[in-house]
């Protein structure tokens, strides 16, 4: 049975003189606009010593710039009735504002201001204030937080040491404590500038005048030095890494990790699909053999983890009272052994086919899912457009690629384990 086409958008991409990249999609169907800012950088850019630096603008930028006064600007856009927020990764850095659609000239002047005029309102006292809230950030979610720490675990065995990707997004408290404030505006101005950004606007505009307000909003904005270009190329790893973590969690845990081919890589599209096949939904391969069949953990899953240089597969699982890591890790390994020795059948692939479909269909139905999506198409491949096809290309991924595919990447010598269980006797 034929997949029913995808939905489609009219798209335009236009570049300003001083490089900004501007996508622009017209949808009059609710009066709504999303504004979209990607900057392509993140926590793979950071230099030894200054790691945490994208993530601790992800804040700062929120903080109020020359003609946007202290910390109004969240506050401006929800008395709006608006949405407002950010997020960091390993490679890029995005922020957006869904408004109702006469407050588009708002949303695009606020873009532009932290944009332009962010370094003549930094001050010591806001660099030490969002200090202080990213430090308790990385208290909360990581230092403090059950199993919170399993990923800069995982990132310190499977990656060489200078590697990029080695230390974790939210930096450490050393490098965070170390930043100054001739720092932290040298890192800005190299980044966060129009030809290292991608602007998507999507929803009830017209195109003409939205670009004519972009143009006057950030085309005086010049650009910047020029980044340092990322010239690590992941050697591959040379064999199984291992670390048992003691930890205050009163139940064990285990975390299976492998290195992918990274984004704009073809193989990525089989890598991904294969996670899916392993745990997409309840009735999935982990879940429906750890969980409900042998009933030893109380949650397994898999997913893809994709960054630029290097993606990596997970897959983890969760003990019942009194179940052993050991356990665990002998299913996983069995049900990464199934899948290599035998193609998943026509019927598992068509309804993960569907899942995939609908989960792509659906987030495109939001101005904002739409607009983030054109921003990463840029960034990553230069061509929003691509946005309409990218699914396709999940899609056609084949039952035997998939197997392929574990049997080339899910192998020991490019495994990486990491285990936690329970220090003093479980309590936590």
């Amino acid at each position: 049975m034929a997949r029913p086409r995808g939905p489609q958008f009219p798209i335009e991409t236009h570049r300003l003189d001083n490089g900004l990249t501007v996508v622009l999609s017209e949808d009059h169907g609710a009066p709504v606009v999303a504004t979209n800012l990607w900057y392509h950088v993140g926590s793979k850019n950071e230099p030894a010593g200054k790691t945490g630096f994208a993530h601790l603008f992800e804040h700062l930028l929120f903080e109020g710039s020359q003609h946007v006064p202290d910390k109004s600007y969240i506050p401006t856009i929800q008395r709006l009735g608006g949405d407002v927020n950010g997020s960091t990764g390993p490679d890029t850095t995005d922020y957006y504002e869904t408004v109702p659609s006469e407050y588009l000239p708002l949303a695009l002047w606020l873009e532009s201001d932290r944009m332009g005029w962010l370094v003549p309102a930094m001050s010591q006292e806001k660099l030490d204030n969002q200090r202080s809230v990213v430090k308790n950030e990385r208290r909360w979610r990581y230092d403090n937080q059950p199993y919170g720490r399993w990923l800069e675990h995982f990132l310190e065995l499977a990656y060489p040491e200078g590697f990029p990707y080695r230390h974790p997004v939210i930096g450490s408290m050393e490098d965070l404590d170390s930043a100054s404030l001739a720092d932290v505006e040298r890192f800005f101005e190299t980044y966060y500038a129009p030809e290292n950004a991608v602007l998507s606007v999507v929803g009830d505009f017209r195109p003409r005048d939205a670009l004519r307000r972009v143009e006057k909003n950030f085309g005086a904005i010049p650009r910047g030095p020029g980044k340092p270009p990322v010239t690590a190329v992941f050697p591959g790893q040379s064999g199984e890494q291992r670390r048992v973590v003691p930890d205050r969690v009163q139940l064990p845990r285990v975390y299976l990790g492998f290195h992918a081919p990274g984004i704009g890589d073809p193989g990525m599209y089989p890598a991904s699909v294969l996670t899916d096949v392993l745990s997409a939904g309840k009735s999935s391969r982990l879940y429906l053999r750890l969980v409900y069949e042998q009933q030893i953990a109380q949650h397994a899953s898999s997913f893809l983890y994709p960054m630029e240089l290097d993606s990596l597969i997970f897959l983890e699982a969760s003990a019942k009272p009194g179940g052993s890591p050991e356990a665990l890790e002998a299913a996983l390994l069995a049900e990464i052994r199934a899948l290599q020795e035998a193609p998943p059948p026509a019927r598992e692939m068509e309804r993960i086919r569907n899942q995939i479909a609908t989960h792509q269909y659906f987030a495109l139905q939001s101005v904002n899912g739409r607009a983030d999506q054109l921003s990463e198409c840029a960034i990553h491949f230069g061509d929003a457009s691509r946005m309409l096809t990218e699914v396709e290309r999940y899609l056609e991924v084949t039952a035997e690629e998939v197997q392929a595919a574990a049997q080339r990447l899910l192998v020991p010598e490019n495994r990486t384990v990491v285990t936690f269980v329970p220090q003093n006797g479980g309590s936590a």
